[in-house]
């Protein structure tokens, strides 16, 4: 016990230490202050995937097609500003796309920089919705390891960068990911608007190797910073290295089970089971049903939004 208390406060100690060399600019931004509500928010989610599915568990799912869209859309727009927003302040400041430090300064490009990236922290607590409506509508085995280790962890390491680190190299990787989410909830917008599209959605698995080429681009980025000595914190490319290592790995296990597994499987009559397309996502593992109405209604109605 003795051992346990002084690892505590130990930590606590480290904890308070590393404040002094956080970054003073976002320190009055809202959840900046402390990691507490970060923290609390991540926990309320885990805790939501485990009694979410315990209350759907008699219930009808929900249908919330309306509300798919307008997130989906509305991801594409958030997305797509701080894409935008981290291109034109990165451009302006004069950043290299191979070495750049962080510049602590209050210059306006580097404030517009650290806000883009702001938002991009804010996106990852946002983007825990895709969970919750997985679990409203019932589609329990689209919550995979793969979907709750990515929006777990980055919403939390997120706030981590931007409280040591909101600029200088930060912006390569969100610059990547958030461009690449334009595309994908755009992807999946399109798909909310009914089966009728799915014609339309033939490139679904090149996202999933978008993402992959993502993964070991941030590798190769971070191990060149590391060769050449750039002066961006060692710290935070190695975290990035072994991050993105635990993606390649795991998208990989996805990617070969989506795409180069069988097909499709046989029901007692020989016929293949046709009622679902296999869909990526941002950062996790999805198979996205296309029901049947006529099987639909059989099992009973949706709830409606």
């Amino acid at each position: 016990m003795e051992v346990v208390t002084h690892l505590v406060n130990d930590s606590v100690e480290f904890y308070k230490w590393s404040l002094t060399i956080a970054d003073k600019r976002v320190e009055s931004w809202p959840m900046m202050s402390s990691a507490l509500p970060t923290l609390a928010i991540s926990c309320l989610y885990l805790l939501f995937l485990w009694a979410g599915p315990r209350y759907m568990q008699d219930r009808q799912p929900f249908t919330l097609r309306k509300t798919l869209i307008v997130y989906n859309f509305s991801m594409v727009v958030l997305n797509f500003y701080i894409a935008k927003e981290l291109l034109i302040a990165s451009r302006a400041a004069g950043y290299s796309y191979l070495c750049q430090p962080v510049n602590y300064s209050n210059d306006v490009n580097e404030v517009r920089i650290a806000s883009a990236l702001w938002w991009y922290y804010i996106s990852k607590g946002v983007e825990f919705l895709d969970t919750v409506f997985f679990i409203l509508r019932k589609k329990f085995n689209q919550v995979s390891f793969l979907h709750v280790y990515h929006h777990c962890t980055m919403f939390i390491l997120w706030w981590i960068g931007i409280k040591w680190v909101p600029g200088g190299q930060s912006f390569f990787g969100a610059t990547i990911n958030s461009s690449i989410h334009v595309l994908m909830y755009g992807y999946y917008g399109l798909a909310a608007l009914g089966p009728h599209m799915q014609k339309y959605l033939w490139w679904k698995k090149y996202l999933t190797i978008i993402q992959m080429i993502q993964f070991h681009v941030t590798i190769g980025h971070a191990g060149h910073s590391l060769y050449t000595g750039c002066q961006f914190p060692c710290w935070m490319q190695w975290a990035l290295i072994g991050y993105a290592v635990t993606f390649i790995i795991l998208f990989a296990n996805f990617y070969y089970h989506a795409y180069r597994g069988k097909p499709y499987s046989s029901s007692k009559g020989g016929k293949p089971i046709t009622n679902g397309t296999t869909m990526v996502t941002n950062g996790h593992s999805k198979v996205e049903e296309v029901e049947d109405n006529g099987k639909r209604q059989k099992k009973g109605r949706a709830k409606r939004e």
